[in-house]
């Protein structure tokens, strides 16, 4: 029995026919990794994914190339694709990256959104009633959305590309399962974020950088 693909890539965006195949499976095998289908030193069939999909193997091939570039899976000869263990340093690593892209994204989007906080406001909301609710994956689906949200206002098309590159999304859910590292404060250091754009800060780069690290600061061993 064939499942059917995604509508759409994680956090909402093109329709699936303006989205590459390959797209779609990678967001299907991510999610399979966050839920617990595959697990660290699991080995992930292609040919099982193509005919799970009912589509070829040349884009599970493809999407398991990226995922192998994002150090999720790793591929070698004669073995297959197997899932990685991760580390808090890759952690650390992918955290660094972030943090000096999403401080270059905030000082290109905040020109353009001009103080509108709209979108960001109401991430912020969700994350608010999450916590009451004690929903850690809700929470971290919209702390991911209000970075993307401020990333995709940019309105630069490499660095968008980059930052959606990291996986922040998969990486955040998949060290909170895997890692069991510790959920950040959401709401209270967002609502700074909020209220730098809308009064237009001059050091919002690097509160947003500050940000951002912090949550590498928040792996414990």
């Amino acid at each position: 029995m064939s499942v059917p693909l995604p509508t759409g890539p994680p956090g909402g965006g093109p329709s699936l026919e303006r989205v590459p195949l390959h797209e779609h499976v990678r967001h299907f095998v991510l999610e399979g990794l966050v839920a617990g289908r595959w697990e660290p030193g699991d080995r992930i069939v292609e040919r099982r994914i193509a005919q799970e999909l009912a589509v070829s193997q040349a884009p599970v091939r493809e999407a398991l190339r990226e995922l192998e570039t994002m150090e999720l899976v790793t591929c070698a000869p004669n073995k297959g694709v197997r899932v990685r263990e991760l580390t808090l340093g890759q952690l650390r690593d992918v955290y660094l990256v972030r943090a000096a892209l999403e401080r270059r994204a905030v000082m290109l989007a905040a020109p353009r959104m001009a103080g509108n906080v709209a979108t960001l406001e109401h991430h912020l909301d969700a994350m608010r009633r999450a916590a009451v609710e004690g929903d850690i994956d809700s929470q971290a689906l919209h702390g991911v959305a209000f970075h993307r949200a401020i990333v995709h206002a940019c309105g630069n098309p490499v660095l968008i590309r980059h930052w959606d590159w990291l996986g922040v999304e998969a990486w955040t859910r998949l060290s909170l399962r895997w890692l069991r590292t510790e959920l950040h404060d959401n709401a209270e250091d967002h609502e700074e974020l909020v209220e730098g754009l809308r009064r237009g800060d001059p050091h919002l780069g690097r509160l947003m950088e500050l940000h951002v690290m912090d949550y590498s600061n928040e792996s414990r061993t």
